[in-house]
């Protein structure tokens, strides 16, 4: 195996392994149903924000509490499916098109 086949491996590994978590994928499938990748999707630690989810919206119907959003979705940025970045209060979050092209062309 070369090494950016391991490498490639290694990256799915992360992947999948973020994915595992039962909350990670709830969040991770309400973030894909809710926007097309790349799409950029505000949420904030302030649930009377006006973006297109926050915090609490976020984990709605899903019993999450803020705080473990906030870390399934570090999670989910660290094994890059999601890109996150704070403007102020508010925090932007995307699923990364170019990773979820990776996983579907995993497999084909």
């Amino acid at each position: 195996m070369s090494k950016s086949q391991n490498k490639n491996i290694e990256k799915f590994a992360e992947i999948f392994k973020a994915l595992s978590n039962p909350n990670r994928l709830r969040l991770f499938m309400r973030l894909i149903t809710c926007c097309k990748p790349g799409t950029v999707t505000s949420i904030s630690t302030d649930t009377a924000s006006q973006g297109c989810a926050c915090v609490g919206e976020l984990g709605k119907d899903l019993d999450i509490v803020a705080s473990t959003i906030s870390h399934h979705m570090k999670e989910l940025r660290q094994s890059g499916l999601v890109r996150m970045e704070r403007r102020g209060q508010r925090i932007e979050c995307w699923i990364d098109p170019e990773t979820l092209a990776d996983l579907q062309g995993f497999f084909t």
